[in-house]
């Protein structure tokens, strides 16, 4: 039996050693210690495209994971998070040896200012012909906070304020300061631009001023397909309004259902369709010729991964420092300034008070991480089409872990299996990054989108 509700799949990598993972980069097989190679980014760009993937979704961090221990050391030691590059640098070299596949790239708005960064997404978006989305975050680091000079953090709902009059500015620059055919191109009577098509944004609001004009022309998409990845019921009203793709990261079923169920009423809420926003899920999968050599491929991974690596990361994420609990008593979290939605999927699960230290700092399958799946290629395809069919999700974010090997494991046994089933694509359709997950929308944001609005009907220029 098959069905044509096909599975998008992102590779999920940060320009790290290592990521959400720690402590893989000495594997033998891993290339994670020559993240700062061009040539590491180049063979990921073309491994991901010879096997249909959607996207190459680049996470970022603009501090050191510093709260576990009460400093920097156990995350600089293990390579987690840290060193980190400019992802957004990677993007035209990969784009340069590939046609179809996809970018996502992070940018931070309580940090970036909007006028910058709105530069170089489109600037990314022309050198992609149009294969670019932006990860929207607000940030989650108080070393962040701190490096840039702001002292303590913006408490979590308040930066999503900010982040929508950040949003506001943005779109104003994209879809308001060029008007269509602006960029005339006219060699006989040598004019490049129409200055009468090209207006001067006056944008004032709590947090941000402008009065000036978009520096590029309008890219193929002008705005750029968004990303948002909070799952906090502030998170999801902010998806609502603006994400047209959302990911979250729970090992249970049942917690993303109905959080993919919180995340279609949210954009119906902002008046837009519940289709309009597609839902990813991390996903950590392990994939063998056998049951028993994907389960031996994750005993050999245990080996490597990094345990106070991963507590380091893992601290950051629930905004506490798990060295002060005992090893093998329970985790009960509080509520924090940094990822609730992980706090909120143990509590939900019921893994709250039962995750021990221990639990948390191994490579297996532990309440508050993403999905673990493990198997052989039919097990891994069941279970990614229960999580669709069940969960309602439309995709999942490949969470790095002995790379390039794992991902090509996935290529070669799982995509097949998938496309056996009808549930993946058999080739790439043409087209920005928009029209591949949305083909019905065009290259532009749908006409319900809260940015449409901006366009320059609605806005005083």
């Amino acid at each position: 039996m098959t069905s044509q509700r096909h599975i998008a799949i992102n590779a999920f990598y940060m320009a790290s050693p290592t990521q959400s993972w720690a402590g893989m980069w000495p594997h033998p097989q891993s290339t994670g210690a020559d993240y700062n190679k061009l040539k590491f980014w180049i063979d990921l760009a073309k491994q991901a495209e010879s096997g249909l993937i959607d996207c190459v979704f680049l996470a970022d961090a603009l501090g050191v994971p510093d709260t576990y221990g009460g400093g920097p050391d156990a995350a600089i030691r293990s390579g987690a998070h840290f060193p980190a590059n400019d992802p957004m640098l990677l993007i035209p070299a990969m784009a340069s040896v590939t046609r179809h596949i996809t970018f996502g790239v992070t940018g931070n708005t309580t940090y970036e200012p909007p006028y910058l960064l709105a530069r170089r997404l489109s600037t990314l978006d022309q050198l992609t012909e149009g294969r670019l989305a932006w990860n929207i975050v607000t940030g989650v680091m108080p070393s962040t906070a701190k490096a840039m000079g702001q002292g303590e953090m913006v408490s979590h709902d308040a930066r999503y304020d900010v982040a929508d009059e950040y949003m506001d500015l943005v779109y104003k620059l994209w879809e308001a300061s060029w008007e269509d055919g602006a960029a005339i191109r006219d060699r006989a009577r040598g004019i490049f631009t129409d200055p009468s098509k090209v207006h001067t944004i006056h944008h004032r609001s709590e947090h941000f001023s402008c009065d000036g004009i978009h520096l590029c022309e309008p890219s193929p998409q002008r705005t750029p397909l968004l990303f948002s990845a909070g799952a906090s019921s502030r998170g999801i009203a902010f998806a609502g309004r603006h994400a047209e793709c959302s990911f979250m990261s729970t090992n249970s079923i049942d917690f993303a259902k109905k959080t993919t169920q919180r995340y279609r009423q949210a954009a119906v809420t902002a008046g837009r369709a519940p289709d309009s926003i597609k839902v990813f899920n991390a996903t950590t999968v392990i994939v063998g010729a056998t049951e028993d050599e994907a389960r031996d491929r994750v005993r050999e991974y245990q080996r490597y991964t990094s345990e106070e690596g991963n507590l380091a990361i893992f601290s950051t994420w629930l905004g506490v420092d798990l060295s002060l609990y005992d090893p093998d008593g329970p985790i009960d979290v509080v509520e924090s300034n940094a990822v609730q939605s992980i706090a909120d999927s143990m509590r939900a699960t019921g893994d709250m008070g039962k995750v021990t230290l221990r639990d948390l700092a191994r490579f297996a399958n532990v309440g508050g991480r993403e999905a673990f799946i493990v198997g052989s290629p039919d097990q891994v395809c069941d279970t990614l089409l229960k999580w669709r069919d069940e969960a309602d999700v439309d995709g999942f974010n490949l969470v790095r872990t002995v790379e390039p090997d794992n991902l090509q494991n996935f290529i070669d046994l799982v995509i097949p299996r998938l496309q056996e089933r009808g549930a993946f694509k058999t080739a790439y359709k043409e087209g920005t990054m928009r029209e591949q997950l949305f083909p019905e929308t065009g290259p532009r944001l749908r006409a319900d989108h809260y940015g449409a609005r901006f366009r320059p009907s609605a806005v005083e220029t």
